[in-house]
Order: C-alpha cells, then structure tokens, then sequence
C-alpha cells in the first residue's frame, strides 16, 4: 500500500502540526479546514516552526521553502477524492468526526486510510458509520507534533494488518516512534495522564497545597518538565474534562471521576492558556 498524498482536516494546533511533519517528510499535504482564516492561520504557524529552524541552524532557506510548496490549502471535503490517506483532526466531538467519517467514506478512493487524531475516543465507534471499518484507524499524535517522537496507532475492532504496517511504516518516515495500542478510553497516554492531573486538581481542591506547591513537588521531586496544572491549563482544561468523562463513562469506575473544580474553571470559561486564565493567569 503506497501512500503520497496526504490530506489532513483540521488546521489548529494538532492539525497544522500533522501537516507540517508530513511535508517534512516529503509527503504532498492537502490541509483542510471550513474556513479560509483558519487555514491562513495554521499556514502561518507552521512557516513560523519553519523559521525557527532556519534560524537554529536545523534547516536551510530552501528545506523551508520546499516543504511550503509540499503543502496546499483546501476548503472542501471533496478534495480527499485524491489522498491516500486522510487525517481527521477536528474537535474532540464523537458526532462532528462520525458526520465527517460518513463524507469521507463517499469522497476517499477504495483504497484510503481513514485515520482520526482522537486522544481517547472509541475508534470502533468512529469506523461504523463508514462502510470500510477495516481501513479506519486511530493515528494520536502528541502536542506539539513537530518535538514529539510518539504516536500511537490504535486498530479499531476490524482494522486489518495489513493498514495497521501501512501506518506504522509510514510513521517510521515522519521520524517518529510508532505504538500499538488497543481501543479502550483514553488508550494509553491519556488513560495514564488525565487521572494524574485530576488528581492534583483534586489535591488544589482539598485544600492538601497551593498549585504552586503541587506543579514543584512533581517537577522537582518527579522530574516531570512541567507541574500537571500547568499542563492541563496548556492542554486545555476542557479537553481535560471531556477526556475525564469520557474515561468516567467508558470504564465505568468512580476513580475517573471529574474533580469539582475542573467542571467549575470550565464553566466558568477558564480553559487555560487559550482562554488567557486557567489554573494560572496568562498574558
């Protein structure tokens, strides 16, 4: 199973990532998005990830260029009538990537890959509104794409061998570490992840230290790079909740269970670094 053409939907901060690594790769990119400011935006991110490694030495003036002109801009889902493979990266919102798995099912050629960028929902679930449940496959990639080694590559009920090595050899090419995982909530990273950081949010909530004190003791004394709160706000801390309640819902035990708190700061609006207040206040 060749793969060249690369079409990925989505054009935010996972989306626009996924595309960049791909044209690095030597992979021509379609990028997909519903509006034209969204696709400019993503677009400019990535030439600014370009720059950057221009600046540090890592790329050339040309590297940069060449890898822009790998990559063009769509607005209709029907210019997946071409791709080899197709990377859904849109909202973390079961019916808005089953609305979009149904148009790509009538759009891809017989032979596409499906793949959704999905950080915990069920594949499975995904590839039962499409009528080739074997070539859907879950592709997460982790943030910021273009640092990160790890993705994991989850198979769905039906997802053959065959589709599986086809993603796993093409990951090896975008410089990345691929790993198998099955399809439960929140497969590995987030099932792992999401508890930790729900946990301290807990912690805040019971009064047990300041957030301060809670980032220093796991940065010091575990060595994480950065304390879990500060993650989540960079995560986004509505993504945290619904990758907690999904997790609640889908494995049915009360320890998934969303602090207070966290329902509180995302009611309220203060989703992180994006919103410009979470845990923390930001500029």
């Amino acid at each position: 199973m060749t793969i060249q053409t690369v079409m990925v939907i989505g054009a935010g901060q996972m989306g626009s990532g996924i595309a960049q690594v791909y044209a690095q790769a030597g992979f021509n990119v379609v990028l997909n998005d519903m509006k034209q400011e969204f696709l400019e935006r993503g677009l400019g991110v990535i030439s600014k990830n370009l720059t950057r490694d221009v600046e540090k030495g890592r790329k050339t003036e040309d590297d940069k260029l060449a890898i822009l002109e790998r990559i063009s801009l769509s607005l209709a889902l029907r210019d997946a009538a071409n791709a080899d493979i197709i990377i859904e990266a849109a909202v973390e919102n079961m019916d808005i990537k089953q609305s979009i798995f149904k148009q790509l099912d009538d759009i891809a050629p017989a032979h596409a890959i499906l793949a959704t960028n999905t950080s915990s929902l069920p594949i499975t679930e995904i590839a039962a509104v499409t009528k080739r449940p074997a070539q859907v496959i879950g592709m997460h990639f982790m943030n910021p794409v273009p640092v990160m080694k790890l993705v994991e590559i989850i198979r769905g009920l039906a997802t053959t061998d065959e589709v599986y090595k086809a993603v796993e050899h093409m990951t090896r090419k975008l410089d990345k570490t691929p790993v198998e995982v099955n399809d439960f909530p929140g497969f590995v990273s987030n099932r792992i992840l999401l508890p930790m950081i729900n946990e301290a949010i807990y912690t805040l909530y019971e009064g047990v230290a300041s957030k301060e004190a809670i980032d220093d003791v796991m940065k010091l004394g575990m060595n994480h790079p950065m304390g879990p709160l500060t993650l989540a706000d960079f995560i986004g801390l509505d993504t945290c909740l619904s990758i907690m309640e999904i997790l609640h819902e889908g494995l049915g035990d009360s320890k998934y269970r969303p602090c207070p708190l966290l329902r509180k700061y995302v009611a309220a609006g203060w989703l992180g670094k994006k919103s410009g207040r979470g845990f923390y206040v930001y500029e």
